[in-house]
């Protein structure tokens, strides 16, 4: 597997992946193609980065978004991880994970922050965002909707 920045044959199948199970509603995926379309229409704007899991012969696996946030020193917000379907449980998001890591390492970053819903159907990324050492440090009540919390995770690097 190669990890490398985003191109433009990858945006459709960034659409797919998000598209794929009850994970991420018609909103977020509006938003997340968003960012995909600013970053490919504006490369050189460093507010979002964008890198794609292939394997050979450009089967695509999976992607990560993420950014400095704004008006701070050392932090940084992962927007999007999503895998293929056919590549979960396969290390495919791990290594995506520990790619951005050491991007924001190289960038002299201290602290990875990711924004989370407590629905059951982001049980998986909780789950997966503690197994890599991402620790829960805020919740906001009722942030998304009656009943649904924003759960805010962070990682010192």
């Amino acid at each position: 597997m190669v990890i490398r920045p985003l191109i433009l044959q990858d945006r459709s199948n960034i659409h797919t992946i998000l598209c794929q199970g009850d994970t991420f509603n018609a909103s977020e995926v509006e938003v997340a193609m968003e960012l995909v379309d600013e970053v490919l229409n504006k490369p050189a704007n460093r507010d979002y980065l964008i890198y794609s899991a292939v394997y050979p012969a450009e089967v695509f696996a999976g992607y990560i978004c993420f950014g400095p946030i704004p008006m701070t020193a050392f932090c940084y917000d992962l927007y999007w991880i999503a895998v293929d379907r056919q590549f979960s449980k396969k290390g495919v998001g791990s290594r995506l994970l520990e790619y951005m890591e050491a991007a924001v390492r190289r960038s002299n970053g201290k602290h990875i922050y990711v924004d989370t819903s407590s629905t059951p159907a982001y049980a998986p990324a909780r789950s997966f965002y503690e197994k890599h050492g991402y620790r829960p440090v805020c919740t906001l009540n009722d942030f998304f909707k009656a009943g649904d919390h924003k759960i805010i995770f962070r990682k010192e690097l």
